[in-house]
């Protein structure tokens, strides 16, 4: 079982954090599930609540503040993938914060925790951490834990959204906005396809067809990106 109370397992915990709780028992807290607590008001839930509404906030401001001309729909996506369950769970492990969790009896060590208990212990050191040292503490605490994630967005934009992640390449490296051409296309009325090309600056890019158009200026937008080395042809993506 683990002892929270004790002064090695307290550093440790704080070294995984890189963070020093000026209040040990918020420290205690955050670590203590409800299985474990004398009653629900002394376990973690009430930190999980408060570093949810945290996270979201932390989330959505730098994705709003990095992602400058990803649309609303985009920036919805990004954040539900970022701050779900499965994520906060995969950042847990990550950190190995789950062996320092204090669990009632009822509930094995020797088997895995559901993904469910720890995506809440990682709220529940957020929402410590916020008490704890304000604001900022925790929004450095949320940016240095998800920089991998945020940083694999970067690159492949969001969900496969080539025009958006081409736009805001185009607009920070040239200072301009891609033209998508449209350049034919074939077939009866109720079955079109089309051949867009993108056009940066005076440079035209390989065109790509699509079963609409909105599909052939995605796959011309991932073509432009591959050949600006902004990201790695995919074997399995046709043009």
């Amino acid at each position: 079982m683990v002892d929270l109370t004790n002064t090695d397992t307290m550093r440790q915990i704080e070294q995984a954090l890189n963070y020093e709780f000026q209040d040990k028992e918020l420290l205690i807290k955050g670590f203590t599930h409800s299985s474990a607590a004398d009653d629900r008001l002394s376990s973690n839930e009430r930190l999980e609540f408060l570093g949810d509404a945290v996270l979201g906030l932390v989330i959505c401001d730098v994705l709003f503040t990095r992602f400058g001309t990803y649309l609303e729909g985009d920036l919805t996506k990004l954040k539900s993938s970022l701050v779900s369950r499965s994520t906060c769970a995969q950042i847990t492990q990550a950190m190995g914060l789950q062996a320092f969790l204090w669990v009632g009896k009822g509930m094995s060590r020797t088997r895995a925790l559901p993904k469910s208990i720890e995506a809440g212990l990682l709220e529940a050191v957020i929402g410590a951490i916020y008490v704890d040292g304000g604001f900022e503490k925790a929004q450095v605490f949320i940016t240095n834990s998800f920089s991998d994630l945020l940083d694999s967005i970067q690159v492949k934009g969001p969900n496969g959204n080539y025009k958006s992640l081409l736009q805001q390449y185009a607009q920070e490296h040239y200072g301009v906005t891609p033209d998508y051409v449209l350049l034919d296309e074939k077939g009866p009325d109720h079955n079109k396809c089309f051949e867009c090309e993108v056009m940066l600056k005076d440079d035209c890019h390989t065109s790509a067809w699509g079963v609409t158009k909105k599909e052939a200026e995605q796959r011309a937008a991932y073509n432009a990106l591959v050949e600006l080395d902004v990201i790695e042809k995919k074997p399995s993506f046709e043009s």
